[in-house]
């Protein structure tokens, strides 16, 4: 596949294309008279009905006049591998690969379908998008006889057609028709005009969200037990206690302010004569409940084939139904149609609101956003929307208010959609151009170290710690609302502790706090003199519940970087530093002799560096030590086969010493060829172990999706012949195809 990344250029329209198709053919014409005149005279018929097969399409109307000739020469330039006409093919490969829209410009792609004899090369590229390791070999091997001898090509091409002569030649073709019609759909909304800034879009149509289930109340045999007695709950307070039982054996229900939130929320819920009588959550005995949703689950797990089959084709058809809305003449899938059921609220870290009852979300609660000219969705029967709104500066379809922490809850389209691609090419853009200009940003602030107003000082050293830790720029909250959590301009004292020398460094500040999602963010990081110096002024009479930069807020500095360059911001910072990580990091650790599993582990690799740079962490997932434990074994096995191969082999050469004989000489070829193979299956297991271990504790998905250009990545895999899906999942390269389209090999940040 490498050779088919190679020499992407950008396709003009059809007319120009052919012009040269036309070029290409008549070389080709008078390079491949003398090899060709045999095979010409055996094929003339049968390429006599294709063309007119082709015409009944309408596919080929422009070559109506001199189909004969054409057709044979077509024949001639597609079977010799096109000598002169060799970047032509290859773009076809590479806008194949990499632009799936595109293939339907092609003049002559039609034909292919309509006709099964048609020769089976061109009828990879559009497969190739869909799955891009369909016979890679073979297009390889394409690639290779281009260089080789017109003998060679003849010969593979003779093979082909005896290949295509079976009777496996008409399903081949249907099953390769699908694809094909798939990405006719697909939309290329990166290389239309954009709209006036502000306008999202111009025509919006959907059918609403799907809301919660009803509440079903539980069967008269499951108890629940107040004080050792039974208890039977009325409807409302009955479906809260569900939700603590279902958490029974979580860690939050043994949190004091877990239990404290939702025995607050639960007696809301309760008839006067309950509030009466349960007064303490510790005489509450939820085991009964918990054992029937835990009996629950288990009976899904073992349900029938047919059972599950008629809950998939049940949320097939909402899916159908909701999951999807037309804007701007284009169906575009929406990401979240399903409302979140009520439940108890849980938060990151020690959340002060954790146990509080996220209350049901109903018709009422819903504002409805879509264009004027739509079908208004219809509310559930004798409900009725908040409101309906005709918003096109906006991307959401439906919101609505949680009652949590009051914050507006979205309904938005899926990542692989136009309006969240053009986000995020958009953000990547603004980071190539802070690159332009963070010298003289890096510049200015070094120089703000010595100002005279503290408030400037200030604000350069919490930049510094942005653009060099990539740290977030934390917002003000209201206190108690919510988590502890803290950015850089709401540092405070306590925070970070300055050692003037540690571990054989000068200058190091220590960093202890709770970022976002109450995540640890801990480092010893040596700084330059000067900004030390400033630290230890910041701290002069404070106390270590009071802010480090008492003069600086996150208004003051997001002000100060639109200055600097319009559209930055903290988060553009993290998003610069992590790209040019990547890239840095990509240039540094791929070896180009290395085999694609230690490649991919490279990449792996740099992508770590980008993680722990923007400090995404994770718990070791539960089942990691039993999957290690596993693969471990998976790797004594391999190498206990490798000694076995290896002694098959020692004693194959023995037996070929002796015998001296053509069978013997094969019997060494063959067990040799074994023992490259188990060898080269043992690396991938050991890589991949290495890898598991490397990462058991380093979020990668994180900075993968959200700060690291995905160009960076493709043009990598483009330039050392990696398949993409080695990089990126189906969901991730639909979120990135306007990435995967553009990007060439030799693409800089």
């Amino acid at each position: 596949l490498t050779d088919s990344h190679k020499h992407k250029d950008k396709h003009k329209d059809r007319e120009h294309r052919h012009k040269e198709h036309k070029k290409d053919k008549e070389k080709d014409r008078e390079k491949s008279k003398h090899s060709n005149s045999e095979h010409k005279d055996s094929s003339e018929k049968k390429h006599k009905d294709k063309e007119k097969t082709k015409h009944k399409d309408g596919s080929s109307e422009k070559h109506k006049d001199k189909h004969k000739d054409k057709d044979k020469e077509k024949r001639k330039e597609e079977k010799v591998g096109s000598s002169s006409g060799d970047i032509k093919i290859k773009k076809e490969k590479e806008n194949g690969f990499s632009s799936p829209p595109r293939i339907k410009d092609e003049p002559d792609d039609d034909g292919f379908y309509a006709s099964p004899k048609e020769d089976s090369k061109p009828l990879k590229r559009p497969r190739e998008d869909d799955d891009a390791d369909y016979k890679p070999k073979k297009i390889k091997t394409e690639d290779i006889k281009k260089a080789k001898k017109r003998k060679q090509e003849e010969e593979e091409d003779s093979k082909a057609k005896k290949v295509k002569s079976k009777d496996k030649k008409v399903p081949e073709a249907d099953k390769r028709k699908k694809p094909k019609k798939e990405e006719e759909q697909k939309w290329k909304w990166w290389e239309e005009e954009r709209y006036p800034e502000g306008i999202k879009w111009k025509f919006l149509e959907h059918k609403g969200p799907v809301f919660a289930p009803p509440y079903e109340p539980l069967p008269e045999n499951v108890k629940f037990y107040y004080d050792g007695k039974v208890m039977k709950l009325s409807t409302k307070a009955e479906e809260v206690a569900t939700f603590f039982a279902k958490m029974l054996d979580h860690e939050y229900t043994t949190k004091e302010i877990f239990r404290k939130n939702f025995f607050k929320d639960w007696r809301k819920e309760m008839t006067s004569e309950e509030k009466s009588t349960i007064t303490n959550l510790s005489k509450c005995d939820f085991t009964h409940m918990s054992q029937y949703f835990k009996a629950q689950t288990e009976a899904r797990k073992q349900m029938s084939k047919e059972e599950k089959q008629k809950i998939k084709e049940e949320n097939e058809r909402l899916l159908k139904e909701y999951g999807y809305c037309v804007m701007d003449n284009h169906k575009e899938r929406i990401a979240n149609f399903k409302i979140e059921p009520p439940g108890l609220f849980r938060g990151r870290g020690n959340h002060p609101k954790m146990g509080m009852l996220k209350r049901r979300i109903m018709p009422e609660d819903i504002i409805i956003n879509c264009s004027k000219d739509s079908k208004i969705p219809a509310p559930p029967p004798g409900h009725k929307w908040k409101e309906v709104r005709h918003d096109n500066k906006v991307t959401w379809l439906v919101s609505w208010t949680e009652n949590i922490q009051g914050s507006i809850k979205y309904i938005m389209l899926n990542p692989s959609s136009r309006i969240k691609g053009e986000k995020d090419w958009q953000k990547y853009e603004t980071a190539r151009r802070l690159k332009k200009c963070v010298d003289k940003i890096r510049n200015q602030y070094r120089e703000d170290w010595k100002s005279k107003e503290m408030k400037v000082r200030q604000r350069a050293v919490a930049l510094y710690f942005i653009d060099k830790l990539a740290l977030r720029a934390g917002n003000e909250k209201e206190e108690g609302e919510t988590a502890d959590t803290v950015g850089c301009c709401s540092l405070r004292v306590e925070h970070i502790k300055l050692h003037p020398e540690l571990d054989g460094q000068e200058y190091v500040v220590e960093f202890d706090f709770l970022g976002k999602d109450s995540i640890r963010y801990y480092n010893k990081v040596p700084v330059e003199k000067r900004v030390f110096k400033n630290l230890q002024l910041f701290m002069e009479n404070k106390q270590p519940e009071d802010d480090l930069f008492d003069r600086l807020n996150t208004s003051i500095l997001n002000k100060h970087l639109q200055d600097l360059m319009e559209g930055l911001t903290a988060k553009v910072f993290r998003t610069y530093n992590a790209s040019i990580t990547l890239q840095q990091q990509l240039k540094e650790l791929t070896n180009p002799d290395d085999n694609i599993p230690a490649k991919i582990l490279s990449y792996n690799r740099a992508n770590r560096a980008v993680a722990i740079l923007c400090n995404h962490q994770r718990a070791p997932p539960k089942t990691f030590e039993k999957s290690m434990m596993n693969l471990q074994s998976k790797i004594d096995a391999k190498k206990e086969q490798l000694a076995d191969a290896r002694r098959e082999l020692k004693s194959a050469k023995a037996d070929a010493k002796v015998r001296r004989d053509e069978k013997s000489k094969k019997s060494v070829e063959s067990k040799k060829k074994a023992v490259q193979r188990i060898e080269e299956q043992l690396m991938k297991l050991e890589v991949q172990a290495t890898d598991r271990e490397e990462n058991k504790q380093i979020a990668l998905g994180t900075s993968k999706l959200n700060y690291l250009d995905p160009r960076i990545s493709v043009a990598w895999c483009k330039k050392w012949g990696i398949p993409i899906e080695k990089i990126y999942n189906k969901t991730q390269r639909e979120k990135f195809a306007w990435a995967i389209d553009m990007a060439e090999e030799d693409y800089e940040f």
